[in-house]
Formats: C-alpha cells, structure tokens, sequence
C-alpha cells in the first residue's frame, strides 16, 4: 500500500470510528429534492441539478473486489454526478446476461450481504447460510464509507432496495431463499418474493428498508428506488406500495425526507394513480423517449436510469442521453460495461457484454451536461411545436422558453434494439431547421456533441415567425442553442 493510500484507509477509519459512535455527525445539508420551481428536475446543494452518468453494473457495495473510490474518481473526472447501487438484497452469478467480470457476482468471499453469515455451513455459494435476523458489521462499514466517498465527490447515489429474481439460478443463490438461510423464510416459488404472499419474507424485507433508512438517514446525496424492474418476476404493485409506505413512515419523524423512485416500464407506459409517496419515476430503454411527454404532467422526475442492450457503439447511448434529456427528463444512466472489479476506472476495452461504455462515452455525456448546465433549464419545457421543419429528415427533440431559451438535438435515426450501423450512420451531414420564435434578438450556437466546441455560430435579429437556420457539416448528431440576447 503507497504512502497515500495508507493515510487515506486511515483517515476512512478514523472517520468511520467517530461517526459510528456517534462523535462526528454527518453534514446537515438538505437532500436532494425536486426543485420548487420546476419538479421535472432536482435541487442539490442549494444547485439545480440534472442527473447524468455511464455506471458500473450496480456491485459497488456489495462486492468487496470493486474499489468504488477509483470509480467514483473517473466518474467525476468527466463531471457525471450520478450512480445507482444495489443494496446487497439481491446478487448474481457470473454467467448472468453474458456480462463480462460481472461487479453483480461476487464470489462467496467478496459478497458483502447485509445479513451476516451464520455458524452453519449449506448456502449454496458455498459459505455458511445466513441469519436474516443480524445485520452485518461489514456490510453498514462499507455503506458508509461508499455513501462518504460518492457525497465527496458530488455524486448522487439511487440506493435500489430490491430487484426481482429473474430465473431460479438467481433464486437458488439469494440468502432470502430458505435453502441459503437458517430463520427458515423463504420456502416459495421465486415469483412469490415479492408479493405478500408470505408474512416472514415480507418482515425481512420491512426489517431490512427500516434498517437502511436508519443507517443513510444523515446522507443527502442519495434518493431510494424500491425495486429494480419489478415488471419481471411477479412482483406485485401492492407489495411496492408496501415499500414505499415503509420507507416513508421511517423517515416521518426523520429531519431529512429523502426521495422516493419507483421503477415503472422499459420503453414507455402512461402512469395511472401515482403513488404519492413518490417523486421520481425510471424507465429502462426509452427509445424514443416518448415516455417522458406522456408522463409530464405529474410534475414529477422522469427518469431513464438504465439502458444498454443495444451493442456497444457509443454513437447508441450518445444520441439516447441527449433525446430523453432534450425532450424533458431529469435523470439519465447508462450501464456502463466497461467498469469491472478487475477495471473500476472503466478502461476495460475488451468486454463481451451486451452494451457498451467507455471512457470516450463519458468525455460525450459530460459536453451534453454542458451544454444543460450553461442553458436556464429550470425556466425550460419540452418544446417540438417550436420546430416547423428539418431537412434533411433528422431525429429532433427540444426544450425551450418562448423569447428567452432553447435548445435543440438533431440526429441520424438510429435503432432501438441492436443491427448493422453501417447502413445508417453519416458523414457531412448539413442541416437546415426551421424554427418558430418571437421577435428579438438572439445568439445562435451549434455544438459539436463529440468535443464541446461551438462548431458555428451567429446573431440573430427577428421580427418573429419562422426562421431557417443552416448548421456546419456534422457526422450523425449535432445540438443547438439559441439564446436571448441581452
């Protein structure tokens, strides 16, 4: 261990010593919060704030092999503020989803479980079988010190409870199934996890959300998602509810009340009768984002906290991130191979998984949180009526406020699911949209979406209606802003 790295494990144990005990309270900073001015996205810090990121399978912290303080380095090198965790409840094996060095399948002794193990020997990974009635010492440590170093760095973590159990193999290795543990839980059907159906299981999982709710209830860099796609593996809408009820009732009395997330559809689906426990609505694989003007409305977060699956060019998730945030979301997540335990600073190149991720992705949706950050997005909606016509005929999704702001992203369409790209993807491209816009004067930019320069740009004096703007030759996307001039 270099002379650095001692100094800093010293100073996390320091660190941890006296917050365990009470002698170094965490920051009394307000969580994470819909922005009161526009709910659509967040206040962090006293900051309006997008989400955006490319993250690792989600082991963080529950496989000890992943060093999660040289991940979140190279996430915030790029200035990705965003990663999503699971918890420990659930985990998987290394042939899950063809998944190269999977950070979600640990071996038995890198899987860090929120339940110690027990002095009996059977569990199916080989260890002893758990007691789902202790927690263990190990796990909360690393809790800790995983939430410390993500709130250092700025970066805001979906703590996701829960995920369904998507095929028995992964059902034979969970420490709730009653072959792994000794409380004798668990005797059921995979599809019958999380569904009510069984009191025991369901008061391990109460005891469980209380217990984390208690354990990050100082933190404010995080929010809670109830469960990882529970339209899989019969997951039942009352047993989320459950949850969500849980979680709010521990944090009632609590003087910080941090967001609640539910996971809603991949692709797309009108939300019937939210929850009012819940601020944030995910989706997985929006393409196109369509979910989003569907879902405005509720004045809440729509998020798109995975995709991936559709092979792995960067040009694919580049032009996913920019549409589902230009058309109005809050919250945007790639999953991200390149990050494994043998490579958590994400430079490993050599994956077979069925998405992408590299670091040239991250350098992309950092210029694409940019360009966000340098507009007035709180002030800003979706705006398509703005768009009378592009030629030649391009993807477009924009956001804009009348007079004042707008932003627009034209791109190549693309597929949502993966086939040859060669066919479709283009050079030299020259646009020309026309857009509607009140009188004034205006400063025009068009963005390279690959190296953040303005690549052209000009003034603008309208007498108002509609007005052609020309763009420089760009390869497959280009973004556009057009500003008030004062």
């Amino acid at each position: 261990m270099s002379g650095d790295s001692a100094m800093r494990f010293l100073m996390r144990c320091v660190f941890f010593a006296l917050f365990v005990t009470g002698f170094l309270p965490l920051p009394a900073a307000d969580p994470i919060s819909l922005h009161p001015d526009n709910p659509h996205y967040f206040s962090f810090r006293g900051e309006p704030t997008i989400l955006i990121t490319s993250g690792e399978h989600y082991g963080a912290l529950l496989n000890r092999k992943f060093d999660y303080l040289r991940y979140f380095d190279e996430l915030a090198s790029h200035g990705l503020n965003h990663t999503r965790v699971f918890s420990g409840v659930y985990l998987e094996i290394p042939a899950s989803f063809g998944i190269t060095d999977n950070p979600l399948a640990p071996t038995a002794k890198e899987f860090v479980c929120p339940w110690v193990r027990s002095d009996f020997p059977g569990a199916s990974d080989g260890g002893n079988k758990f007691d789902l009635t202790r927690w263990n010492p190990a796990w909360k440590e690393r809790l800790v010190d995983l939430m410390q170093a993500a709130d250092e760095r700025g970066i805001v973590v979906e703590m996701t409870l829960f995920c369904p159990m998507y095929k028995d193999e992964l059902w034979n290795v969970n420490p709730m199934n009653a072959a792994n543990n000794i409380n004798g839980v668990g005797d059921c059907p995979r599809e019958e996890l999380y569904t009510l159906k069984h009191q025991g299981l369901t008061n391990v999982q109460i005891a469980f959300s209380e217990m984390i709710v208690n354990e990050l209830k100082d933190f404010d860099n995080f929010y809670y998602e109830i469960c990882n796609e529970p339209y899989f593996g019969g997951i039942t809408m009352q047993w989320q509810h459950k949850i969500a009820d849980v979680i709010a009732a521990a944090q009632q009395n609590a003087p910080k009340k941090h967001l609640i997330s539910m996971n809603i559809a991949n692709g797309r689906q009108k939300i019937e009768n939210p929850d009012p426990n819940v601020s944030i609505f995910n989706f997985h694989y929006c393409v196109p984002p369509t979910t989003v003007a569907m879902n405005f409305g509720l004045n809440k977060v729509i998020g798109e906290n995975e995709t991936g699956f559709r092979g792995n060019s960067d040009v694919l998730y580049r032009t996913e991130a920019w549409d589902f945030l230009l058309a109005g979301g809050g919250l945007f997540n790639n999953l991200d191979y390149s990050f494994t335990p043998s490579h958590p600073d994400g430079t490993r190149r050599d994956y077979s998984s069925p998405g992408g991720g590299s670091v040239e992705l991250r350098e992309q949706l950092g210029i694409l949180k940019e360009f966000l950050y340098q507009l007035p997005f709180i002030e800003m909606s979706p705006s398509a009526s703005v768009v009378a016509s592009v030629e030649p005929e391009l993807s477009v999704e924009a956001l804009g406020n009348p007079g004042e702001a707008y932003a627009f992203y034209l791109h190549v369409p693309l597929p949502s699911k993966p086939q040859d790209l060669s066919r479709l993807l283009r050079d030299n491209i020259e646009a020309n949209i026309t857009v509607d816009l009140p009188s004034g004067a205006y400063r025009a930019e068009w963005v390279d979406t690959k190296t953040g320069k303005v690549a052209k740009q000009q003034s603008i004096v309208h007498e108002g209606g509609k007005r052609t703007l020309t763009s420089p030759r760009f390869s497959n996307d280009v973004a556009l802003r057009i500003l008030k001039d004062e």
